[in-house]
């Protein structure tokens, strides 16, 4: 067969066992197998953040400017490169501000959750080429539950700060959230219902099949192409749990100035900043995970196509910021509960049915 047939998409021994043995950690028994998970997690975590502070500063800039016609940075470096360094240095060498009332406590906390609940959930998503952390049993209700903390840390924000206009864009992110997810939940559960698993790496070989064949070339059993109303689905309600339009009230700058984020400064920013656009490529991997098949690809290694996909979900994300309009707060809760939660039922309780005469 030629065309679309996938690679292997995943190794038998996950990253931190492949480091001990490549390394001869594992010879030192528990210590040993700590020190590799730490080696594994910091090169996952630091591959994601690499990405983060290219799509930040640079990337987001440059897509944006193409869609609207303008010309974006292009002082620095080749294409303007070099702006990912500049805003670093700008960022981290500005004061450090804290509100005179702030709630000093859940106000230096805040930005922490924020974007280390992102970097928790890539522990259990297969990124191919052997580069894979954890595959536990429930590694779909793991990485919801964890992003989900994210919630936490924006209402912690909101209301440390001070200000009406963080505790409002605080208020209006835990609302959108819990509008959302469980739109979101839902909608992965008519996944677990075709793969029969919520453990990741199962989700994506039960994606190995092939579902037609066309002129020789084998068409996949990508869960979206099996079922495209639960990606789109997913896509929308995605797309309202990373906060991007036209689904961006918390930080409506034409409304509440910057919501939640408006009192922080210096690393604080940066670090809410980041779990921003962290979460944005942690919701472009779990659709490439369970919709896209995961880390699949003719030719090139498995991380290159899983990046490719992770890529794809931020390009759209950067597209809707540039064409489409915010919608209210009073709108985007109706569509969520109104609109989304409808849909997200229908498709699981149709998905079942038609797992159930198949079977």
């Amino acid at each position: 067969m030629t065309g679309l047939t996938p690679v292997p998409l995943q190794d038998t021994v996950l990253l931190p066992e492949r480091l001990g043995e490549l390394t001869g950690l594992d010879q030192f028994g528990f210590a040993g197998e700590l020190v590799a998970a730490f080696l594994a997690a910091a090169f996952v975590g630091t591959l994601m953040l690499a990405m983060t502070g290219v799509a930040g500063p640079w990337a987001k800039r440059k897509i944006t400017a193409a869609f609207t016609d303008r010309i974006a940075v292009n002082r620095l470096g080749p294409a303007g490169i070099g702006i990912i360094v500049a805003d670093a240095v700008r960022l981290l060498s500005k004061e450090l501000i804290v509100p005179e009332n702030a709630d000093r406590p859940a106000y230096d906390l805040a930005p922490i959750v924020v974007a280390g609940s992102a970097l928790l959930g890539f522990a259990v998503i297969p990124m191919g080429s052997g580069i894979h952390l954890a595959d536990p049993e429930v590694g779909l209700a793991y990485v919801f539950a964890v992003s989900g903390i994210a919630s936490i840390g924006l209402v912690m924000a909101g209301y440390a700060s001070s200000n009406k206009y963080s505790l409002i864009g605080g208020l209006r992110a835990v609302a959108q959230n819990i509008a959302y997810e469980i739109p979101l939940v839902v909608t992965g559960m008519s996944v677990v219902i075709f793969a029969g698993t919520l453990q990741m790496g199962e989700i994506v070989a039960a994606q190995h099949e092939t579902l037609i064949e066309i002129a020789g070339v084998s068409i996949p059993t990508w869960y979206a192409l099996v079922n495209p109303f639960a990606f789109v689905l997913f896509l929308v309600a995605n797309f309202a749990e990373v906060g991007r339009n036209p689904f961006d009230t918390p930080e409506a700058p034409t409304e509440i100035v910057a919501g939640y984020q408006t009192e922080y400064s210096s690393v604080y920013f940066v670090l809410i900043y980041l779990g921003e656009f962290l979460h944005i490529f942690l919701g472009g991997a779990i659709i490439a995970t369970i919709f896209l098949g995961g880390p699949a690809g003719p030719i090139l290694p498995g991380i290159v196509w899983f990046l490719i996909k992770i890529w794809a979900v931020f390009f759209a994300t950067q597209w809707l910021r540039s064409a489409v309009p915010r919608v209210r707060i009073d709108q985007l809760i109706e569509i969520g509960w109104k609109g989304l939660l409808v849909l997200a039922f229908a498709n699981l309780v149709l998905t079942a049915a038609v797992v159930g005469l198949i079977a």
